[in-house]
Order: C-alpha cells, then structure tokens, then sequence
C-alpha cells in the first residue's frame, strides 16, 4: 500500500521558511494535485516526497515507513520531471531499460517491464530512435514509460506538461489519466495550470507562500472557496471578486448599485460589514443567453467594455464600482464596445468574504 503522509513538514533555505508545517495525507491509488503559483512551496514538498530535497522538520511517510533519513532510490517512488531528462546518446529502449539495469534485474525481467511499459503508452513503433528524433509528448510519454517500468509505489511528477504547446498539454492530459486508470497507484502530481489540477486530479491541494490554503475535491474547490485567494486562483476566467458593504439586507457597491444577500447567507453577516462579492463569469450571463434561469436571482444593468467571442460562448467585460467583471453569454452573438445589457445574476451562486480576513462566508 503507499499511502503518503506528510506530518508538520518545514522546509528551511537557510534562515528562510518556504514551507510552513504542513498536514497532508494521500490515499492509495489516488491522484492528488499539488497547485498553486510560483514560490507556493509546491515543488519544493515533492522533492521533500522524493528525497531531493532535506527536510527540516516534520516526517514523511511511505506506507508504514518513514522515510525521511532514506535516499532517493530506496523509496520506491518514480519521478517524471517538466525536462524529461532522457539520456541523448540511448534508444528509446535503452531509456526505458536504463534503471532497471542499474538496479541488476535480470535481463528477461528488462525486456518484459519495457515491452509492457511500451505497449501502455504506444511507444512500440520508436522503441529504435533516440530523443533527438523524437517530438515534445513523445519524449514525455518515454519519460513516463521509464517511471512504470520501475513497478513504484507512488508516481511524482513535476509540472511534466509545462514545456509543450497548448494542444500537445491537452492530449498528455488524457495520456496521463489514462496511464493512472491503467497502472494503479498513488500519484502526487504538481502544476501552477489550474485546468490541469481540475481535470486530473481526486483531490486538489491548493498552496500559497508555503501554507495549505483549502484541500478538497476538484468540484468541492471550485464551489466552496474558503478564501479570495483560492476563489481567485480556481476558475478560467477567475471568479469576479468585487468589495462592498452590507446594509440591511442588500450587497451595496462603491457606485450604489445593489444586490441582495443570497438567501442561503442571510444570518450570517451584519449590518455595515465590509466584503467581497464573488461571482463566477458563468453566472453573471446576459438575459436570454445564460444556461438556465436561477431560482435566487437578481438583475443588474451592466455597459460593455470589451467582448471575446470564443465559439460556442463569449466572454464580456464590463465594471461594476469601477472594477472589471467578467460575464459569460452563451448562444452568442457580436457584441460592440459600448453596448448596454441586462444580466442575470445567479445569486444562488454567489459567494461573500470577510473583507478583512478573505475567509468565506459560509454555512458549516
């Protein structure tokens, strides 16, 4: 079994802390993503998983042992790293092969582990060609083969699609959660791609400056944000988060346009507090072109700034109190700069946070 348990683990570079006491425990067989910006402290807690990096304080666990003291290669975990890092001058096999050869297994086990490992990522037609020959997702989904060969307890990749183009990413995507449907085991995958954390993962542990912000479900995440910054950070485009004040029972704005107090959070704010509307662009649509009706709305009229016609929905930019919203229509149409709209807005939807703590006002 390979759960991962990381227990009050501390990263220090000198006098700094980068990564600050965190809890965290990865189930066997689950897919966790670790996301969030550059300097989150993400990268840093996979090595510290792998043994690249020393830990300061705080344990890691692999099963049932700890494994903070052992070196890399007697943890039984496989690395895929955002270079690939092939050996130039070997074959696609001999890549494939190499560890295994390292670690003294007997020829016959070799071939086997390589053709399996060949015929799971469809590498057989170029086990002959070397790295050179081969494209950006080729060389990733080698790098991946030489993982699986090892037969590891955990899987570790490290932001492994951030060097291909935009149609190549989506592609290894499906590769990448696929190879996890075929080879069951524990993956502790990184990314600053929020697309990549909400399509792959069973769990989605978002960090910021070296803390755990909010560990949970990729739709749980997505629906509950506990604070601005993981609202902000989950969601392409991002959620709206606009400032304003309640007053009995309404969302004032700077401009004193209004909305009400969804119902679900009426209680639980008062008179005169400071907050954060939050609003996804989903829910923010022009009247006749949203999904469907919401049963708690409210209508607000809105002017155009800029629109973005993507296909099958576009994306409208517009100010609400002098700061930029996002609203998405779908059914689309040409929409001119300027324009003046109603929109729904889904208040069954929407979110408010302590303006002073950017915690989520919430119903535990």
């Amino acid at each position: 079994m390979a759960e991962i348990t990381l227990t009050n683990i501390v990263k220090n570079y000198g006098k700094l802390e980068v990564v600050h006491g965190i809890n965290l425990d990865i189930a066997h067989n689950e897919f966790v993503v670790l996301v969030g910006p550059s300097g989150c402290g993400k990268s840093t807690t996979l090595r510290m998983i792998a043994g690249l990096e020393d830990i300061t304080g705080g344990t890691v666990s692999i099963g049932d042992v700890v494994v903070n003291d052992l070196p890399p290669r007697k943890r039984n975990i496989s690395m895929v790293f955002q270079n690939y890092a092939l050996y130039p001058h070997m074959s696609v096999r001999e890549n494939l092969g190499f560890g295994l050869k390292i670690a003294k297994q007997d020829e016959a086990t070799i071939i086997k582990r390589v053709d399996e490992a060949a015929d799971i990522l469809g590498l057989d037609e170029l086990m002959d060609r070397t790295p050179a020959e081969l494209s950006g997702g080729q060389r990733q989904r080698v790098a991946m083969g030489r993982a699986i060969v090892r037969h590891p307890e955990a899987f570790l990749f490290d932001e492994p699609l951030s060097n291909l183009d935009a149609k190549l990413r989506v592609q290894m995507r499906t590769e990448i959660k696929k190879l996890h449907q075929k080879v069951k085991t524990t993956v502790v995958y990184v990314t600053h791609d929020q697309v990549e954390a909400m399509t792959l993962a069973d769990r989605i542990v978002v960090m910021k400056d070296g803390y755990i912000e909010q560990v949970g479900t990729p739709m749980d995440v997505f629906n509950n944000p506990v604070n601005t910054f993981v609202a902000s950070f989950i969601g392409s485009p991002p959620m709206n988060l606009l400032p304003a004040t309640i007053k009995g029972k309404n969302i004032v704005f700077a401009d004193d346009k209004s909305l009400p107090v969804p119902v679900r959070l009426t209680g639980l704010v008062r008179d005169g507090q400071e907050v954060v509307f939050g609003l996804r662009p989903d829910d923010l649509t022009p009247v006749g072109h949203g999904i469907a009706e919401s049963g708690d709305g409210a209508k607000v009229t809105l002017d155009i700034v800029l629109s973005e016609l993507l296909g099958t929905e576009t994306i409208l930019y517009t100010s609400i109190a002098g700061q930029e919203a996002q609203g998405k229509m779908f059914g689309p149409r040409i929409v001119a700069p300027g324009e003046t709209l109603e929109f729904d807005v889904a208040m069954d939807k929407a979110h408010l946070f302590d303006a002073a703590t950017g915690k989520s006002v919430r119903v535990e």
